[in-house]
């Protein structure tokens, strides 16, 4: 079984696992912002195997649980990656790195404040800053593109911080 299908069955391992747990109450940002959480990425599932039946270590485990994130948040009017997200932009990273023929695409969101084309500019920032993350740490540029929604695709409708937070974000998806 090829090394992709194993890290597959791992995240969705490690996936299920996490849906049982309680959920972690989201930090709090500048001005009181709520921002959600990078993830409690420490977290892996004891005793775990692989589809080969050899079981995982705890670096795996914490590896996988580490892909199964997807979205980076950023603070208001930023396109800075905060520091909660570098373990998971290295683990994707070094996905990508070891998997040649693997693309990724980094869609750029934004909140509703702001007019279209500022928000639709800022997602591209975004997505671009993540984009660079993903190079330096191992990512060839032809596996990443990214594209900016800027405010058309919300992940939350409300319009108070915690919604607006949310929408703040890269959605890292893959292509194969």
């Amino acid at each position: 079984m090829n090394y992709a299908k194993v890290i597959a069955i791992a995240m969705l391992i490690v996936l299920l696992a996490a849906c049982g747990k309680n959920a972690v109450k989201p930090d709090e940002g500048a001005a009181g912002e709520t921002v959600p959480p990078a993830g409690d990425s420490t977290h892996g599932v004891s005793g775990t195997s692989s589809a080969s039946g050899t079981a995982l270590t705890s670096e795996e485990q914490r590896m996988a649980a580490l892909l199964t994130q997807v979205t980076i948040y950023f603070d208001y009017d930023s396109s800075e990656i905060r520091s909660d997200f570098n373990d998971m932009l290295r683990a994707h990273a070094q996905q990508l790195a070891k998997n040649p023929n693997r693309r990724a695409r980094l869609e750029g969101h934004a909140d509703e404040r702001g007019s279209r084309e500022y928000n639709t500019a800022l997602g591209e920032r975004r997505a671009q800053a993540v984009r660079q993350v993903l190079q330096l740490q191992g990512a060839s540029s032809t596996q990443l593109t990214t594209v900016s929604y800027g405010e058309e695709k919300p992940a939350a409708l409300g319009h108070d911080d915690a919604s607006w937070a949310k929408n703040r974000r890269v959605e890292l998806t893959y292509a194969n």
